[in-house]
C-alpha cells in the first residue's frame, strides 16, 4: 500500500510529538517571545536554549575544559623551562 502525501506529513508529525521535538520547539518559540529585549541573533538564542543541559550547554561545558588545558600547557611549559635552565646550570657546575 502507497503512502499518500498526506499520510507522510501526519506520520511524521507524530514522530516529532512523541521525540518531544514539538514541546522543545514550542517552548524555545515561546521563549523567545516572551523576552523582554529581543535578542540579537534569534538562531544563536535557539541553539542556547536547545544545547542547553541544565543550564549549561555542551559548548560551554568544551569551551571551559579548553581553558583548563591551556592553562595546564603554560604551567608544563613553565616547568620545562625551568628543567632546562637548571640542566643548563648543572652542566656548566661540571
Amino acid at each position: 500500500m502507497k503512502k499518500t502525501p498526506d499520510s507522510k506529513k501526519e506520520e511524521y508529525k507524530r514522530y516529532l510529538e512523541k521525540t518531544g521535538v514539538t514541546d522543545a520547539l514550542t517552548k524555545v518559540m515561546v521563549g523567545l517571545y516572551e523576552e523582554p529585549d529581543r535578542p540579537p541573533n534569534a538562531i544563536d538564542y535557539i541553539k542556547k536554549y536547545l544545547g542547553a543541559q541544565g543550564g549549561t550547554t555542551e559548548y560551554d561545558l568544551m569551551k571551559k575544559d579548553n581553558e583548563d588545558l591551556k592553562k595546564q600547557i603554560k604551567q608544563l611549559e613553565t616547568q620545562i623551562g625551568d628543567m632546562r635552565r637548571q640542566l643548563a646550570t648543572n652542566e656548566g657546575d661540571v
